[in-house]
């Protein structure tokens, strides 16, 4: 009927997967739900009751990893035992299996926020990420393997080392000889070499909508970065970064949800596309505190509301300062 309000359900209950750290992202999707009026109940699985996260859940589950067989297996038993309506993958172990088992979570009535295996696929594979990039026109550092690096008679020093499957930082280094180039590509497993960036390193978180469309961007200059992620960030709205950033992840078809961008901004003002990653990064708090309203956008989705969403609705410059905080047993 014509001017018929939605009705949100009496309950809805949201599951987040490898859960371990991700305090404030389980805060803000609470925080969402007092907004929208939802009796939103929050569960967490994790494969280790000392996770910080898992602590502040409604229910908690211990799960076996990610690379166990019936790893899924568990996670749609609590689905369907407890009619989870939205799951939400927080790290890159899970969304390979996630994405290729997304219709068995659907027929159970759960919407799972996770890009389809392709797409994971293009993101995961740093070799796949960089032959995506170049065959659309986006401009990426040169990626090799070691040996046709060490084949070449010269190489613009510095490099660049790391794991083609790798997230969090993990195992790279900045090399500016052949000498370094064959001492750590030993000590560096599924290695490759790029070329090194200089410039601002920019991370975007990119909203997709259930319907695909990529419908918010915000870029978050990077300050400093601890074991990966960022503990001193910048809200820069900045329409030359936003507007190519939403090129890509149209390209690429990620989404549902909130996708991660990684660049760099050279002097010449050349954006330089380095990682892809298809789910909530870590420092998204950022762009939720500046306004960008994932959380409640997707409740709002999820609830079959479609949310009030423009492009530029947060606020430029703002500065987020991490540090640790403790949760007591």
């Amino acid at each position: 009927m014509p001017g018929k309000k939605t009705q949100h359900p009496k309950n809805i209950t949201i599951m987040f997967t490898c859960i371990g750290r991700r305090v404030s992202l389980l805060n803000s999707f609470a925080d969402a739900a007092k907004q929208l009026k939802l009796k939103a109940n929050f569960f967490g699985t994790d494969t280790t009751e000392l996770s910080p996260a898992l602590q502040l859940c409604d229910r908690s589950f211990l799960v076996k990893r990610t690379t166990h067989p019936g790893y899924i297996r568990e996670l749609l038993a609590i689905v369907k035992k407890h009619k989870v309506k939205l799951l939400v993958p927080t790290v890159d172990l899970d969304l390979k299996k996630l994405a290729k088992n997304k219709q068995k979570f659907e027929s159970l009535g759960c919407h799972v926020l996770v890009s389809a295996p392709a797409v994971i696929d293009i993101c995961q594979d740093k070799r796949n990420t960089y032959k995506f990039l170049t065959k659309n026109g986006f401009e990426t550092p040169v990626t090799m393997t070691v040996k046709t690096a060490l084949s070449k008679k010269s190489l613009n020093w510095p490099c660049f080392l790391k794991p083609w499957d790798g997230y969090a930082g993990r195992g790279t280094a900045k090399i500016k000889s052949r000498k370094e180039l064959l001492f750590y590509s030993k000590k560096i497993p599924n290695v490759i070499c790029q070329d090194f960036v200089d410039g601002i390193e920019y991370t975007c978180d990119v909203y997709v909508d259930f319907s695909m469309k990529v419908r918010c961007v915000v870029p978050r200059k990077r300050i400093e970065v601890r074991t990966g992620e960022v503990s001193k960030g910048q809200i820069v709205k900045n329409t030359h970064i936003m507007t190519e950033v939403a090129k890509l992840v149209k390209t690429l078809g990620a989404g549902p949800g909130v996708v991660t961008i990684q660049l760099f901004l050279t002097k010449g003002r050349h954006i330089k596309f380095i990682e892809i990653n298809p789910r909530f990064g870590g420092g998204v708090p950022l762009s939720i505190k500046a306004g960008a309203e994932f959380p409640k956008w997707i409740l709002q989705e999820v609830s079959g509301e479609k949310p009030n969403i423009r492009q530029g609705c947060f606020k430029d410059n703002l500065i987020m300062l991490r540090y640790d905080a403790e949760v007591w047993l």
